[in-house]
Parts: structure tokens; C-alpha cells; sequence
């Protein structure tokens, strides 16, 4: 079955234990955390993510959007992240290799994402210790962009790097996931879909989110 994160950076920030309750039917909440320099965005940090484990029992899927974020994965840990995201792209692969190795002391399941220019043979070196790959389907740092078709073909060697080494590590798309898009990032072999304006846009979330099942 296809799972299913809604993107709270597209919820009403004011109202937000209201929209993630009505997002329950969903797998995981997924909350996109940038620092203004990785991307040149800035969202949310580690006191509004213990703010919203205390409203909610859901799985949270954090996905960091920092440079250095080895840097921080302890305070996610304690602020009750239950994954976390790092971008390849953030720092040196030693420090990637050191982030994951925290991510293991705490706990967490352990994933890294892919922006549009990295190609998908970057993950071989972490692959067999990884919960997750995250595929970006738009350049990261903004809600509300298009999906970038051009980035099937990325999430199909994703899928078959996963199948050859770790076939229990999920594969998830960001960016740009709506009722027409979701099927194709489906076929090229993605199980998790984050969606933020197609979810909470939508008059009824939980009928969004079962649209984008499929």
C-alpha cells in the first residue's frame, strides 16, 4: 500500500494540531525544517516540532534542509523526530556518515534525500544502513512548485539500488504530489508521497489523502 505524508509547511500554521488531527488517516506527518542557507527558505525548528509530538502520536518524518546537520540531529532525537531526513548535498560524507551514526544512538529511522541535480548512485555508500531514500521532485526550499517529470528516471534507479541492496528500505517522493502525479512517481516505484497543497487545500484532507492512495 502506498503511504501517505502530508507536508505541514502548506497547513495553517495557526491552527496546526487542528490540521495534523485531520490528517490522521495518513502514514506520517512530514515537516520540512530549513535554515535559509541550504535553501533559501526558513521554516520551523526543534520547538515546534516538541510542540506538535505532544499533540499527536503520529510517526514524524523530519526532513532537514540545513547545511551541517549533524549538527542537530540530537535535539531532533529529543524533540521526538522519529526519522530524520539529511541532504546529501549539506555536507561532507564523513559528517553524513556521522549524522546517520547519532540518528542509530538515538533510535531513529535514518534516511537521506537527493535534490533534482544529485544523481541516485550517491546513495550506494549509505544505502544498506538507510530506513529511507527521499527523492526530490522539485528543487527544495518552497511549497507549491511542479513536479519534475524529469526526476522519473531518478526515482526508478533509486528504486533498483533499494531492490539490490536493501529491499526493506522505503523510497519516498517530494514535491509537486497531486492526484496526477502521484501514480507516476507510484509506476517508477516510490511507497511514500509527501503532499502539502494537495492535502491540506483540499475542503476534505482525509478524502485528499485517500485520493492520493490511489
Amino acid at each position: 500500500m502506498v503511504k501517505i505524508a502530508p507536508s505541514i509547511l502548506s497547513a495553517d500554521f495557526a491552527n496546526l494540531e487542528r490540521d495534523i488531527k485531520k490528517s490522521s488517516t495518513a502514514d506520517y506527518i512530514h515537516i520540512d525544517v530549513m535554515d535559509g542557507v541550504f535553501v533559501p527558505n526558513i521554516t520551523i525548528g526543534v520547538p515546534v516540532i516538541k510542540s506538535i509530538r505532544k499533540c499527536t502520536g503520529m510517526f514524524l518524518d523530519v526532513h532537514l534542509m540545513i547545511n551541517k546537520p549533524a549538527r542537530y540531529v540530537e535535539a531532533f532525537a529529543k524533540a521526538g523526530a522519529d526519522l530524520l531526513t539529511i541532504h546529501l548535498e549539506a555536507d561532507h560524507p564523513t559528517r553524513i556518515a556521522e549524522a546517520l551514526r547519532v540518528m542509530d544512538e538515538y533510535g531513529m529511522k535514518k534516511a537521506v534525500a537527493l535534490r533534482p541535480i544529485t544523481k541516485a548512485k550517491a546513495i550506494l555508500p549509505y544505502i544498506k544502513d538507510l530506513d529511507m531514500v527521499l527523492v526530490m521532485t522539485v528543487e527544495p526550499g518552497f511549497g507549491g512548485q511542479s513536479f519534475l517529470e524529469s526526476q522519473l528516471e531518478t526515482i526508478r534507479r533509486v528504486r533498483n539500488i533499494i531492490n539490490d541492496y536493501n529491499p526493506a528500505c522505503e523510497l519516498e517522493v517530494d514535491g509537486g504530489i497531486t492526484v496526477q502525479t502521484a501514480p507516476l512517481a507510484v509506476e517508477a516505484g516510490a511507497n511514500v508521497l509527501v503532499a502539502g497543497s494537495a492535502i491540506y487545500g483540499a475542503d476534505d484532507i482525509p478524502a485528499a489523502i485517500a485520493a492520493l492512495r490511489g
